[in-house]
């Protein structure tokens, strides 16, 4: 199966600095994020996708519609690949590491989850995706996202090296995901 994955476009909570996992939040794509999506919707109109993942958070579902001009798939939204549930709904992201700075692997703050329990989410999905029918298959998500995935199919990145990845947005990868 070929696999692409991307960021979604830069969103008003980028410009903000804030943390959002909250699907009911606004947060949308800016200027700069739509024509990011427009951009990256052009170099992949000729990849033959059968259908789109998202994550549950509408930035994502706003970035493939762009894309998917160029394609006319399904595009299906998946649980797994929410954003990291932070914890620091709506709060400066600076907020946010900092209160998981004494350990950035398994600390829960405010009800969140971990770094490693986002991992096992998005491993699960991987799982998933593993077992799916179709030969080409985009998923849009978020950079924490992003960076599970990079660490899965290009290997030798420790769990204390995820979030020394950056992954920009409207970046994207392509990987050959054997079942």
């Amino acid at each position: 199966m070929n696999f692409y994955c991307m960021r979604h476009g830069r969103t008003n909570y980028n410009d903000l600095g804030l943390c959002n996992d909250d699907p009911n939040r606004n947060v949308y794509l800016t200027e700069t994020g739509i024509a990011q999506a427009q951009s990256v919707g052009h170099e992949l109109r000729d990849a033959a996708f059968e259908r789109i993942l998202v994550s549950p958070l509408p930035r994502t579902r706003q970035t493939a519609e762009i894309v998917n001009r160029y394609h006319a798939v399904l595009i299906e939204v998946h649980a797994d690949l929410a954003d990291i549930r932070s914890g620091f709904e709506s709060q400066p992201v600076p907020d946010y590491f900092a209160a998981i700075s004494h350990d950035p692997l398994r600390a829960r703050v405010n009800g969140g989850e971990s770094l490693l329990d986002h991992k096992q989410r998005v491993l699960r999905f991987i799982d998933w995706l593993k077992v799916q029918p179709d030969e080409t298959l985009l998923v849009v998500a978020h950079e924490e996202t992003l960076r599970v995935f990079a660490a899965y199919f290009e290997g030798g990145i420790a769990d204390a090296q995820l979030r020394d990845i950056h992954i920009g947005n409207c970046e994207y990868r392509r990987y050959v995901l054997a079942r």
